[in-house]
């Protein structure tokens, strides 16, 4: 107790003393009383606080981490796309005499879907074959004139020079033949490309031939996608394709519909202005040459749930600069940091499937806390 303590008491104790005494008399006797006192009262703090205190262990609830962990699930845009779209072009000069099949139609492989006027292509076909019948007369009549000069030759009536000259004039005749018959050739090849066949089975997605129209090689006149073997591609962030890669439950949800689908391939390149790669994908359910179970085009949504383990957000607490987890072992809590971990997000975590997480009374635990 202090000395300031003491005064009041000091002087109520005077006060008693009465007038009779000397005041330095008076001052002795109460002090002497006061000191008693203080003497036989204990002093409050001994009254107040036990002899030893042990530390209170805190009450805490406890989960194996396999019962907490999330499986968060991914989601992109995604569309259906043909693996051949084509512009399918005039190869040849001429006036479109017919088309055959509308926008929005199917067609088949090798289908009719554009004639152009033959009468051209034709004339050129006839005037090659005749070259051909030629210059196969004159191969003919030089082979023979050939033949007959080695019998003059035998029998001494044809020089060795006169046979020479034969056997070179065949020579010659063959690759006049040979020319014209590539001639030929050329010209019925121009001719069948008057007619544009569909390179494979599709829809189209646009005709730009019209009748009559004068069209020169390299007019597009329809653009066909093919509807066997139809993609669905979407595009993803660089931080998302591993766990893209390793997911087992893609597919590709539209108008209320779930298709499942398997990964095909990974760009290797990440695009400039968005920073994600592009990924495609194939129906798990269609076959080959057989048309998707969504036409081709359809908008909807690349769904995969993330293989990685994570941890819910209010699990996590901040302890300093770290964010982390609290488990349990034995009767002490440990915090674990989380590398990576954002306030108010999931967490991946890389612990034993044992390791029992903390799930109630981590937000007032300090590392090292006895727990029960």
């Amino acid at each position: 107790m202090r000395l300031i303590d003491l005064q009041q008491p000091i002087a109520r104790l005077v006060r008693r003393a009465g007038p009779t005494r000397p005041p330095a008399a008076a001052f002795s006797a109460a002090l002497g009383a006061l000191l008693i006192l203080l003497a036989a009262t204990p002093p409050a703090q001994a009254q107040n606080t036990p002899m030893a205190t042990k530390a209170t262990a805190l009450i805490i609830e406890s989960a194996p981490l396999g019962e907490v962990i999330i499986h968060p699930q991914r989601e992109l845009a995604a569309s259906v796309m043909a693996r051949n779209e084509s512009k399918l072009s005039a190869e040849v000069s001429g006036v479109v005499l017919r088309w055959t099949a509308e926008a929005g139609s199917t067609v088949s492989k090798g289908q009719v879907l554009v004639d152009i006027d033959p009468v051209d292509f034709r004339l050129a076909v006839a005037q090659a074959q005749a070259a051909v019948d030629a210059s196969l007369a004159r191969f003919r009549q030089a082979e023979q004139q050939h033949q007959r000069s080695q019998a003059l030759v035998a029998q001494g009536f044809f020089s060795q020079e006169a046979q020479v000259e034969r056997a070179t004039e065949v020579a010659l005749k063959r690759s006049e033949l040979a020319s014209n018959r590539a001639q030929l050739a050329i010209a019925q090849r121009q001719l069948a490309k008057a007619t544009l066949r569909a390179p494979f089975a599709g829809s189209v997605v646009e005709r730009l031939a019209q009748a009559g129209e004068a069209v020169t090689p390299g007019s597009v006149l329809y653009v066909l996608a093919e509807t066997g073997a139809a993609e669905v591609s979407a595009s993803i962030a660089p931080a998302d394709v591993a766990g893209l890669r390793r997911a087992t439950d893609l597919v590709f949800a539209t108008r209320g519909q779930n298709y499942p689908l398997r990964l095909l391939r990974v760009g290797s390149t990440v695009s400039a202005p968005a920073r994600t790669q592009e990924v495609r994908l194939a129906f798990v359910a269609a076959d080959a040459g057989q048309p998707p179970p969504v036409p081709v085009g359809s908008d909807g949504r690349l769904l995969w749930s993330d293989p990685q383990p994570y941890l819910p957000a209010p699990l996590l607490v901040r302890r300093g600069d770290a964010i982390g987890v609290f488990v349990e072992q034995g009767r002490v809590a440990r915090f674990v940091v989380l590398p990576g971990a954002q306030e108010g997000r999931a967490a991946a975590v890389e612990l034993p499937a044992e390791t029992r997480v903390v799930v109630r009374g981590q937000a007032t635990l300090q590392d090292g806390a006895a727990i029960r």
